[in-house]
């Protein structure tokens, strides 16, 4: 065997001895460690000796087990620093192609203290402006957006977020606080959210939620136009096209599940 074949097999196999302590990060000795993986002990020793020297592993002084060290920690926080800094170039081909595929505006949402954040509009081919630019903050309990990331929040974060009180921008406004939970779960069952002109008159809006790697709401998708054409009987093509562009971007977040229906808390 070639020394480059012999590198890259080793390589590997120091890539399966890190898989290995996924997802709990349980202790294990070099031993258990061949068993599981079905290496030779001699191997897995050199391996594990270089992991810890460089951080990857760390071996505890009493068990002799080794769990997952620093330097890999260091890498998780890389990644999830790099995600929250460059959430919006991550989404902006999925709002792009979503705004294209539909013929109106979209808009991503992120969640920024009680509000939500208009962080990237794609504006639609139809003349037609919106009210609204990037940077703005959206009101949590009427936006289209910010009651999808607020629907599958979890029931403290919710409280909390509407432990305000709702201002009424229009008629269509909800108000009550009952009401918006009511509809909060109807949310959560069929995994989109509508502002039927409840922050400006005339104009309408559908969201999705994004999720993260923690499963955790963070950001939304939405599509926006004239109350006219986005009705809560909108078209089945395009509320899938709207799923469909959250879920894309959910996973480049590194959620691994499909956008969820009904499998939280409901209360």
């Amino acid at each position: 065997m070639r020394p480059s074949a012999k590198k890259t097999n080793a390589i590997e196999k120091a890539l399966e001895i890190l898989l290995a302590f996924m997802p709990s990060n349980q202790g294990m000795g070099t031993i258990e460690i061949s068993k599981k993986l079905g290496f030779h002990k001699a191997t897995v020793s050199r391996i594990l000796l270089v992991l810890t020297n460089f951080g990857f592993l760390q071996r505890d002084k009493q068990t002799k087990k080794f769990r997952l060290g620093h330097a890999a920690f260091n890498l998780g926080l890389a990644v999830n620093q790099s995600i929250n800094n460059n959430l919006v170039q991550i989404s902006k081909p999925y709002i792009d192609g979503l705004r294209d595929r539909v013929k109106e505006s979209v808009i991503l949402e992120v969640l920024s203290g009680e509000t939500t954040v208009m962080a990237y509009i794609a504006e639609g081919p139809r003349l037609v402006r919106l009210a609204g630019n990037i940077g703005d903050r959206i009101p949590i309990h009427a936006a289209a957006g910010a009651k999808a990331i607020l629907a599958f929040s979890n029931l403290d974060v919710r409280n909390a977020l509407l432990d305000v009180a709702l201002h009424r921008f229009t008629e269509h406004t909800i108000t009550e606080r009952v009401v918006l939970i009511e509809q909060l779960k109807k949310i959560r069952r069929s995994g989109v959210s509508f502002d039927l002109e409840e922050i400006d008159e005339g104009t309408s809006a559908i969201g999705a939620p994004i999720f993260n790697h923690e499963e955790k709401p963070v950001a939304s998708v939405v599509i926006a136009g004239p109350h006219q054409r986005i009705t809560a009987n909108n078209s089945k093509e395009m509320i899938a096209a709207l799923k469909e562009a959250a879920a894309k971007i959910s996973a480049q977040l590194y959620y691994k599940k499909s956008i969820p229906q009904a499998d939280r808390d409901a209360k």
